[in-house]
């Protein structure tokens, strides 16, 4: 199964509305959002059954057995994380503790262990199609573990030949999970100085890992000099440009209405279509899908 993924260095430069796009227009039967701090594509992929929801645990937290704690304050003074609290009693601040398991070890009547707390919910839609996402708890960490889960889902319920995935923003965590295993990454970027410079960063990014990196503009027709310069950037770095897709006016309420912009007819629909034909050539050739 190839796999397309779509980041953005930046929040805001179209890459869900591009992401949503691309599955609508290619028919994809395997998809995934892997924006687990805020995932959205769900609103525009309507699914006609309801998802199987499972709990996803991060790394171990510690947890103290009121019955054995003597009250030697010894976790509390060992404790980097400022995470023992005393308060009527000891109790672990489950959002500070970072696992590292000091406390056990310290802990003179083996009053505390480690065990596992849920940091997220993951959501998998199975019918024609196969959606699978996930969405991360308030305060909670390892988005990453979270968005390789999301993957592990998607492919284990699919023998689609074909998935489109949509990433986070940024360069962190979840995009490193998100990149691994993946054939291609289409950065989405937006003709703005912010936006060549956080496209910048995504790029030496991805070209750590052996995914095939290509870029398209998103609204390019809004400031057509930092498109062109986009484009040169592209060419000096060796890298595929597939498409450019104008400013539409009508992509708002389309969003709003839980469309796609390939829902209505048009120069986006249009400028789409092209980028997705071209990224299949290039993940194919002459092969079909």
């Amino acid at each position: 199964m190839k796999q397309v993924l779509i980041l953005s260095g930046k929040g805001g430069t179209g890459k869900t509305t591009l992401a949503s796009s691309l599955i609508k227009i290619s028919s994809a039967r395997a998809f995934a959002d892997c924006d687990v701090d805020a995932p959205n594509l769900h609103l525009v992929m309507e699914q006609t059954k309801e998802a199987k929801k499972t709990d996803f645990y991060g790394l171990d937290v510690a947890r103290i057995n009121q019955d054995k704690c003597i009250s030697c304050d010894l976790c509390r003074q060992n404790c980097r994380f400022d995470a023992i609290k005393v308060n009527g009693g000891y109790s672990v601040d489950y959002y500070a503790c970072e696992g590292c398991a000091v406390c056990t070890l310290v802990c003179p009547t083996d009053a505390i262990d480690m065990k596992g707390r849920i940091t997220g919910n993951l959501s998998l839609y199975k019918n024609d199609t196969v959606f699978s996402t996930a969405e991360l708890l308030m305060g909670s960490g390892n988005s990453g573990l979270l968005v390789t889960q999301v993957k592990k889902d998607l492919i284990k319920n699919t023998d689609a030949s074909l998935a489109i995935i949509d990433g986070s923003p940024g360069i962190g965590c979840p995009v490193i999970a998100s990149i691994s295993g993946v054939d291609m990454v289409l950065l989405v970027t937006e003709p703005t100085l912010s936006g060549f410079s956080d496209m910048e960063r995504i790029v030496q990014t991805s070209r750590g890992f052996p995914a095939k990196v290509v870029v398209c503009i998103n609204k390019y027709d809004l400031h057509k000099e930092n498109s062109d310069k986009i484009e040169k950037f592209c060419q000096d770095k060796k890298l595929d440009f597939v498409g450019k897709i104008p400013f539409d006016k009508a992509a708002v309420s389309l969003v709003n209405d839980g469309l796609t912009l390939v829902d209505k007819e048009g120069k986006s629909k249009e400028a789409i279509k092209g980028i997705y034909e071209n990224i299949i050539n290039l993940l194919y050739g002459e092969e079909k899908i």
